[in-house]
């Protein structure tokens, strides 16, 4: 595959990415150590698949060379699917997971088990110098617990239970939880459409 440069600057994504994707054959390069330049994308998409692509496209116009953006979340059922592609700053502050996982467990306090349900998305878009592009999508359902367990992972983890466990992925160790995770499913998803277009 050669390099693919990894749009995104959260590290968490990219050492989840670079885990998976080693089996897959690719090499990923974080942007900043390709030499791209240190800006901002804006994410004003109203899906996973506009923001993914949308990073994914402007550095590529950067770097000039294979790239490589996820764009992933939280999605709420009791709470009309968000936070969303808000995911991230969905207490105002970007990035702040304590502030998110705080809001959220204020909105499903009074929400029985059962019906908080909802599911981590992960959208993956490689877009390729050419114009060509590549969007995989991988999801995994689950229910919100109401106090936060485990102290691996980020985000909401501490929170997600996926259907068929009894704990956490904050409970998961790093390796599981990337068998099973919407990222591991997007990226296998990515490596199937992979696969196709080489068997042309």
């Amino acid at each position: 595959m050669g390099i693919i440069v990894a749009a995104s600057k959260n590290h968490h994504k990219i050492k989840e990415i670079e885990a998976i994707t080693k089996e897959f054959g690719m090499e990923i390069v974080a942007r900043d150590k390709a030499g791209v330049a240190d800006i901002e994308v804006e994410e004003d998409g109203t899906t996973f698949e506009e923001n993914s692509y949308k990073k994914a496209y402007e550095i590529m116009k950067l770097c000039n060379e294979i790239t490589i953006a996820d764009d992933s979340g939280l999605e709420v059922d009791c709470l009309d699917g968000a936070p969303g592609v808000y995911s991230a700053r969905f207490a105002g502050i970007d990035g702040d997971d304590q502030a998110n996982n705080d809001k959220l467990k204020d909105l499903i306090k009074d929400v029985p088990y059962e019906k908080r349900t909802g599911r981590f998305v992960s959208v993956i878009t490689m877009v390729y110098p050419d114009g060509d592009t590549i969007v995989a999508r991988g999801e995994v359902e689950g229910h919100l617990v109401l106090e936060e367990r485990g102290p691996n992972g980020f985000g909401y983890d501490p929170l997600f239970v996926p259907l068929g466990y009894d704990i956490t992925f904050g409970e998961f160790e790093p390796d599981a939880k990337n068998q099973i995770s919407h990222r591991a499913n997007a990226l296998k998803d990515l490596r199937r459409q992979l696969e196709a277009r080489a068997a042309k």
